[in-house]
């Protein structure tokens, strides 16, 4: 739960375009838009390692300091990545209210898969819902919510409305209808089922439309 703050010093910007974002890139920057609280979009340029370690500390709420002033608690509303190095390339951060509550996307992860008795029968567990959408305080913001699912049987569908979300924290998914995972039987063994059943199915109509003709046969 994100209960505290990282603090993240930036520098403002007034430079645009993809020539400078490309300059502040090559010198170590990473560039980014500030949005939200009834202000004008302001654009400033971070430290890409310090950005980098301020982001995966944070959870969800950082102290961003403009130029030395005075710290104003923001969340990442977007962060672009590079599609081979997966480098953070551009940021853009929302400004928000401690007091007043925000949506955010969570990661769902699901716990004890390997001891699920579905699982050690051969069966296969897909983890159908990857992200939730919720809503909470930003300080009661979770990194991530978990889900065991350690007992799941073959044949067996967990909606979410299973999960039992953290303290303060509201699913806005539809809690009926969104899957988190499902348990089918071991694909191979399914496979064969099939084949076994549609060779049977052939074998039974050439024995039914054999007797036929022999029937046929024996009137004349």
């Amino acid at each position: 739960m994100a209960n505290a703050t990282t603090k993240l010093d930036v520098t403002s910007r007034s430079a645009a375009g993809s020539r400078a974002a490309r300059r502040l890139r090559r010198s170590g920057r990473v560039p980014g838009v500030l949005y939200g609280g009834g202000s004008e979009p302001l654009g400033f340029d971070a430290d890409a390692r310090e950005l980098r370690m301020a982001l995966a500390s944070s959870g969800a709420v950082l102290d961003l300091s403009i130029d030395g002033s005075k710290p104003t608690p923001v969340v990442l509303k977007e962060a672009q990545r590079h599609p081979v190095r997966g480098e953070t390339v551009h940021v853009d951060l929302l400004r928000v209210n401690l007091n007043e509550a925000i949506s955010a996307v969570v990661p769902l992860e699901l716990q004890n898969i390997d001891e699920a008795p579905g699982v050690k029968q051969g069966g296969v567990l897909e983890q159908i819902t990857r992200e939730l959408n919720v809503e909470a305080l930003p300080t009661a913001i979770p990194e991530s919510i978990a889900h065991d699912v350690g007992e799941m049987q073959i044949g067996e569908t967990i909606l979410l409305g299973a999960l039992i979300a953290p303290e303060g924290v509201t699913l806005l998914d539809d809690l009926e209808e969104t899957v988190i995972a499902t348990l089918s039987p071991p694909r191979l063994q399914s496979e064969a089922a099939e084949e076994i059943e549609a060779e049977t199915e052939v074998v039974g109509e050439g024995g039914s439309q054999a007797g036929a003709d022999e029937g046929d046969s024996g009137e004349e």
